[in-house]
């Protein structure tokens, strides 16, 4: 209070009985009295070289010793080289935690605008990593720090996944700023300056082509499990292993021999249909045997629900080491390429459900294309169960 006691020049009395016109108070706040008695408090300030006039509120809403000390507040601020505007209107913002902010975000903000399946990959792992962190903390107080005691446990053990969730963060943190939550956006840090640097990122660890009937058979020579056979139906179709541990039976359709995989379903986000094999066909009759009263999944876990990705990636590593689920796509991939040099690379790539350009789609009539998938993934899925008989040579298209 000391600031104002040698040059204030208002007191609660005037400040009751004041006329028409601008009453300064001192140290820039000013008391405005309109044509029509309404009273309010102004703070005048120089922002970065600018005077600017900033509202503080009615003389109803804040008594004298109150506007002096937001005064006091905002003269703070703008000496830091901060914006009192945005710190003014800050303050009249109820700032919700993190946990708040990002199911806003999943509601309102870039999230809402994506595939279901991309949105509820944003919402899984914030909940799983950084929510036990980072949840109760006001959204307005995450920092660098902050954010890199969330980061930390993953940077080196799963790479991949850490830089997926710094990004997230960062997208909740810029919506906060956005709402008027933050003052700022997502803060600049420097992951390898405080994690240090990540290992070198590669592809997917593909089991080697010519080894997989060997593995297929080793899997068919153990109990059946709704793991294993949603395993080996992930080969054959060359799927990634979410669409496969997600197939419902109303999916299939056995007459025409296909799986029409919606597209909630699909990275695309669009309706795929995958042609079934013979040996596919036949690996889902097995199948039959574990269905579950309580679901329609082709490949259900102990209770019902969906098989886990780990459920498929331990039995991986169980049984071929160091390799990946989603690495049976690039066998799949290298095979087609070595074995079948006569197919055209946009069959392959429609095979995986990998985008083609639709002037391909057009050179290759539809029908054709998709006989043409359907020979391929036939011969592979002969391939992979050893059926030499059944392997077919396709002539040039």
């Amino acid at each position: 209070m000391r600031e104002y006691t040698d040059m204030a020049k208002l007191n609660s009395t005037r400040v009751k009985f004041a006329k028409q016109g601008r009453h300064a108070d001192g140290l820039g706040l000013y008391l405005l009295v309109s044509g029509t008695g309404a009273k309010s408090w102004v703070l005048r300030v120089q922002v970065q070289g600018r005077r600017r006039d900033i509202g503080l509120g009615s003389t109803a809403e804040l008594t004298l010793e109150e506007a002096r000390d937001k005064a006091r507040e905002l003269r703070k601020v703008a000496k830091s080289g901060r914006d009192p505007i945005a710190e003014r209107d800050r303050a009249k913002v109820t700032i919700p935690t993190f946990e708040a902010a990002a199911d806003a975000c999943h509601e309102e903000g870039p999230p809402s605008r994506w595939s279901k399946r991309h949105a509820d990959a944003f919402s899984a792992s914030l909940k799983r990593h950084a929510l036990p962190k980072l949840g109760r903390l006001l959204v307005d107080s995450v920092d660098e720090n902050a954010i890199v005691g969330v980061l930390a446990p993953l940077w080196h053990e799963k790479p991949a996944a850490a830089r997926k969730l710094r990004q997230r963060i960062r997208t909740v943190l810029d919506f906060a700023k956005v709402k008027g939550w933050r003052t700022t956006g997502a803060p600049n840090i420097s992951p390898r300056a405080s994690l240090g640097k990540q290992p070198r990122s590669g592809n997917f660890a593909a089991i080697p082509y010519p080894d997989v009937p060997a593995f297929v058979a080793g899997l068919h020579a153990k109990t059946i499990s709704s793991g294993r056979l949603a395993l080996i139906f992930t080969i054959l179709t060359a799927a990634r292993s979410g669409e496969v541990r997600k197939a419902r039976w109303p999916q299939i359709d056995f007459e025409a021999a296909t799986w029409t995989r919606p597209a909630e379903l699909m990275k695309a986000g669009e309706v795929h249909v995958v042609t079934l094999s013979p040996v596919a066909l036949a690996l889902l009759e097995q199948a039959k045997a574990l269905r579950s009263l309580s679901s329609d999944l082709i490949f259900p876990g102990s209770r019902g629900q969906s098989l886990s990705d780990m459920a498929l990636l331990k039995i991986v590593k169980a049984e071929a080491g160091p390799f990946t689920v989603h690495g049976f796509r690039a066998a799949f991939r290298t095979w087609t390429a070595e074995q079948m040099p006569t197919i055209p690379e946009a069959v392959a790539e429609a095979a995986l459900a990998h985008s083609v350009p639709d002037a391909v789609v057009r050179a290759y009539q539809r029908a054709k294309f998709m006989d043409l998938r359907r020979k391929l993934l036939d011969a592979w899925a002969a391939y992979c169960a050893n059926d030499s008989a059944n392997v077919v040579r396709l002539a040039s298209a």
